[in-house]
């Protein structure tokens, strides 16, 4: 993927992915909304989510014990990934040792992090989607472009039209009549994916959480598919970041609250799974936890950016951002995308390449995603933390003409002397530049400009006023602005 400056003009190109994006979030925000403002809690809740988090942050080596040994005791085997490579061969192993050519797998955003099904299929093992969204994305050779609704840059035409062409390479074929209601969509997907929960003898998922106390997993989603991936197949392998922790089962009466309504404009989700190990006659026999850490006790290092691992992966943060909603997820390169993936992917993958080093600048800063995230997570505080590490690495690469340009500016506003005379200087060049437009190009930053125009610069600095007029007291009858002392601007008298 190019870095989010080469791949967002793109995007903006394709003008019904940004209809499709604008109406999905700004229906989802809508929903939203209308679910927070009934919680006269709400910001209670935030509060109390954020510091349960912080609680297993500040002392997961302790609860990722607790929770191994109680997953342990319930029958499950638990496995550490510290990356992605070691965590794909635990769960290729697996499925080799089961004798499985298919997987089934549920929705989940760390396998897609760690690019399980690409590794399963290097291996000759397929894996298959049950999600909706991710089907779609699937079936179309896409990638995601949203947290929870990966296809949201889809239209329903569209679908019909993907679900007519390639439905039938992957399994059963979509019916020759298909056309393009939600409720026929659903019901060709739902034929097909019936096919693969009856006949795979192994499932994939991923979980909202894991409680340390009991060594639980729990997911929540709103199909269905989910329950069927972890309760039919006789082998069942869950991925889990190991950020996913919570201390106790009564702490998910918190996140229960937060997730649904941040995520889908829900009071509750419809399918709310928990299992614990094994159980005789009930539920899969042969159950694996993949623990993954893939940098992400790196990032609890980082006193400042360690907060988004807070995260619940509800994508409230991208509905409410502008950028977002007008470039799409796949301008980010990640499949992490808007806010939090501005923040969470180039600490996870590091910032030695050109796409991570741009995604804290994929931000206008607004603050609308630090209002909208229900963890409290200060998205802009990281951003700006990462774009002084990106300027700290750059420090010894060529010098270019914008660095040079704002160590210049740096300079200047280090001393108040030099500030006084760059402040003269630019008045002196209001005699010069003339127009509306004021500065429409600079030598070297052509760049910079095609976006952005500087102001006409002021004849007199605030500072010269300030002087010139002891403070304004010198300067209480002269006119303002072609009027007369005593004249009121517009008025009659």
């Amino acid at each position: 993927m190019p870095p989010f400056p080469e791949a967002a003009p793109a995007q903006l190109r394709n003008s019904q992915q940004r209809i499709n994006l604008e109406h999905a979030t700004h229906t989802i925000r809508g929903k939203r909304n209308r679910l927070v403002a009934e919680k006269d809690d709400w910001d209670a809740l935030r509060t109390a989510g954020a510091a349960a988090k912080n609680e297993v942050l500040l002392h997961l080596d302790t609860y990722l014990q607790q929770f191994e040994d109680a997953a342990t005791a319930a029958g499950a085997t638990v496995h550490w990934a510290p990356d992605a490579h070691a965590a794909n061969r635990i769960v290729t192993e697996i499925a080799i040792e089961q004798g499985v050519t298919e997987v089934v797998k549920a929705k989940s955003m760390a396998t897609e992090e760690i690019g399980l099904v690409e590794a399963l299929a290097a291996a000759g093992i397929d894996a298959y989607e049950t999600d909706l969204a991710e089907l779609i994305v699937q079936l179309s050779g896409d990638i995601p472009s949203h947290i929870v609704v990966p296809a949201i840059h889809r239209n329903r035409s569209e679908i019909r039209e993907i679900f007519t062409r390639n439905m039938k390479n992957f399994g059963r074929p979509a019916p020759d009549d298909l056309g393009d209601e939600p409720r026929e969509l659903a019901d060709a997907a739902r034929r097909h994916l019936r096919e693969k929960f009856l006949s795979a003898k192994m499932a994939v998922s991923g979980a909202n959480f894991a409680v340390a106390e009991s060594g639980a997993l729990l997911l929540v989603e709103s199909e269905g598919n989910g329950r069927m991936c972890v309760t039919m197949p006789e082998t069942l392998v869950s991925v889990v970041g190991i950020e996913k922790l919570v201390p106790t089962w009564r702490d998910l009466e918190i996140y229960l609250q937060l997730l649904a309504r941040s995520a889908t404009g829900e009071r509750m989700n419809p399918y709310t799974s928990v299992w614990s190990g094994v159980h005789d006659g009930d539920g899969p026999q042969n159950v694996h936890i993949v623990l993954l850490d893939n940098n992400r006790t790196d990032v609890l290092a980082d006193e400042v950016g360690r907060q988004a691992l807070r995260c619940i992966r509800c994508a409230a943060c991208l509905n409410v951002c502008p950028v977002y909603e007008r470039a799409g997820g796949h301008a980010y390169g990640s499949v992490y995308p808007g806010p939090i993936g501005a923040i969470l992917t180039p600490m996870l993958r590091g910032l030695g390449d050109k796409v991570d080093q741009e995604l804290p600048y994929a931000s206008s800063l607004c603050g609308a995603c630090y209002e909208a995230c229900p963890m409290e997570i200060n998205i802009p505080r990281v951003l700006v933390q990462l774009r002084a590490d990106v300027v700290d690495r750059e420090r010894t690469f060529p010098p270019s003409p914008e660095r040079v340009a704002m160590k210049a500016a740096a300079a200047m506003f280090d001393s108040p002397g030099r500030l006084g005379l760059g402040e003269k200087l630019a008045g002196l060049s209001h005699k010069v530049i003339r127009g509306e437009r004021g500065i429409t190009n600079v030598p070297g930053f052509g760049s910079w400009f095609s976006t952005r125009d500087i102001g006409e610069p002021p004849a007199e600095s605030f500072r010269g006023w300030w002087e010139r007029t002891d403070g304004g007291r010198d300067d209480h009858d002269k006119p303002r602005h072609g009027h007369r002392p005593g004249e009121v601007p517009g008025g009659d008298h």
